[in-house]
């Protein structure tokens, strides 16, 4: 189900032994991301639940279950700005419906992101997540 950009992160993170090379990996992740402008850092875009700030700026193509979802993201952690670049090769180019049907946990417990993440980034990679889930099934719900 995982989309080949997070294919890629994932053979990328067999690859490397050490979970310091694979911290760095994100944070490379995250640099290579396109910051979000300004105008997008608005409490509407903003993620509650996270130690940073997140912010997540959805770009939907379409309406209802079949519509395309992407996102643009941000935020003023470096680790956390790589993160959202994870999760953009997760989610981003497949349908809300499909969104709505991806194991996040399962996927990312591929990359043993939950057993080196602090218990508040990993509360804040929940929280994006559910962000994520919560636009996809409003845009699934209006179609």
């Amino acid at each position: 189900m995982a989309q080949p950009a997070f294919e890629e992160i994932a053979d990328t993170f067999e690859f490397l032994d050490d979970w310091e090379d694979r911290y760095r990996h994100v944070i490379d992740l995250g640099r290579a991301m396109d910051p979000l402008e300004d105008a997008f850092r608005v409490p509407a875009t903003k993620v509650d639940g996270c130690a940073s700030q997140v912010w997540i700026m959805p770009e939907i193509d379409g309406a209802g279950e079949g519509a395309v979802f992407r996102f643009r993201g941000d935020s003023d952690a470096m680790i956390v700005r790589g993160l959202i670049a994870v999760l953009h090769a997760l989610y981003s180019g497949l349908s809300v419906r499909d969104v709505l049907a991806v194991d996040a946990g399962g996927e990312l417990a591929r990359l043993g992101l939950n057993d080196h993440l602090s218990a508040q980034r990993s509360n804040g990679l929940r929280a994006m997540i559910e962000r994520i889930r919560l636009l996809a099934a409003e845009t699934a719900a209006a179609g």
